[in-house]
């Protein structure tokens, strides 16, 4: 009988270092704030979030290319099926999925949300922009959610919600630079309330009153749903709570910083200093349990598939355990280094790439530990 992934530690370690190594040259951001997660969650989220960033690179270096979706499509059917490719970020997806039973409709949905940038997709009103928020990041809150142990509706919800916050925090900080690139992400009902002409605005992205007041109602949404959000966090493990408060916070800070701008996101993209990261950053992992506050029950239209997707399928037959938690008082020990990194769902590169479609076989081949 073949032994399983989890019983050869030799790949199993092998492809985690692979994992690791591509996150920490790629998308440094999640690298950095990983290391304020148990190793129980740590390990899993990289394989999670590796197999996710690759999926993305891909699309984006297709350039619109429809065959690049079903090819990862039918990567993550292999992977539910057991029979992953040989490819380290794959076979770790696998037995990452099926550890901890994230739904394969959870990881499908987020291959949808990318087609849809390659599409250039546009939406009329806040609650279409809500279901692409959804996709490309509500989706990350919910598998994280199972990763750390908890599948109950409730939990969920607000994990969904505080994905969505930070990816409506994402497209208010870049309105600018997604126009330049051929991307409009504003609902198109604002800008019709606004009398901005889409058209001729995009030919020619400037700042002005009318998106201004776009983008100061877009930061308005993020902030309620990030109320929400947070009113979930206790309900988490304690060992992942100042962790993921701390990431919805300097996530929510960058939406303070655009609107201390003038709601100007055009003209300059907005950067919280490294001196304010670190006050965040040290305010949020000094106390724990700060919203305390009951979670809401409700569950947002935008997210409710997921939620029900994850409900209705059956548990892991193992229970995640807990793990020794990052150890908050040395935070200065790690510094900057940390902190200026910590944006744990950075906006993913909209813009689709202009490298030869060629190079989607970059992934496709052996890597080390294969």
């Amino acid at each position: 009988m073949q032994m399983t992934w989890s019983e050869r530690p030799q790949l199993r370690d092998a492809d985690l270092q692979a994992c690791r190594a591509l996150l920490r040259g790629g998308s440094r951001s999640f690298y950095a704030a990983s290391f304020l997660l148990p190793v129980t969650v740590r390990e899993p989220a990289s394989a999670l979030y590796a197999f996710c960033r690759i999926a993305d690179d891909v699309i984006d270096e297709a350039g619109g290319d429809a065959h690049a979706v079903a090819d990862l499509k039918a990567r993550i059917e292999a992977a539910y099926r057991g029979e992953p490719r040989s490819i380290a970020y794959d076979r770790a997806f696998a037995a990452t999925v099926e550890r901890f039973a994230i739904p394969q409709s959870l990881p499908e949905a987020l291959i949808e949300g990318f087609a849809w940038d390659v599409a250039q997709r546009r939406y009329q009103t806040l609650d279409d922009l809500l279901g692409y928020a959804a996709r490309v990041a509500g989706t990350v809150g919910a598998m994280m959610c199972l990763l750390m142990g908890r599948r109950d509706a409730q939990t969920l919800a607000r994990a969904t919600d505080l994905g969505m916050a930070m990816q409506l925090t994402n497209i208010a900080r870049d309105v600018g630079e997604d126009a330049r690139a051929g991307r409009l992400y504003l609902p198109l009902d604002w800008c019709r309330e606004e009398a901005l002409d889409v058209d001729a605005w995009m030919a020619n992205p400037v700042f002005c009153p009318a998106v201004a007041r776009c983008v100061a109602r877009l930061l308005e949404a993020a902030d309620g749903l990030y109320a929400r959000g947070y009113r979930g966090i206790f309900e988490l493990p304690r060992d992942c709570q100042r962790g993921i408060r701390a990431a919805g916070l300097l996530y929510a800070n960058i939406g303070h910083e655009v609107a201390r701008r003038g709601f100007d996101s055009v003209t300059s993209r907005a950067v919280v200093s490294g001196r304010r990261k670190l006050a965040i950053l040290t305010s949020a992992l000094g106390t724990a349990r700060t919203f305390d506050s009951p979670a809401s029950s409700a569950v947002h239209d935008a997210s409710r598939f997921l939620i029900d997707a994850v409900v209705l399928s059956p548990a892991p037959l193992v229970s995640p355990q807990p793990g020794k938690a990052f150890r908050w008082w040395k935070l200065h020990a790690h510094g900057i280094r940390i902190i200026d990194l910590l944006e744990t769902l950075e906006r993913r590169q909209r813009q689709a790439s202009a490298r030869p479609v060629q190079t989607i076989n970059r992934y496709a081949g052996e890597v080390p530990g294969s």
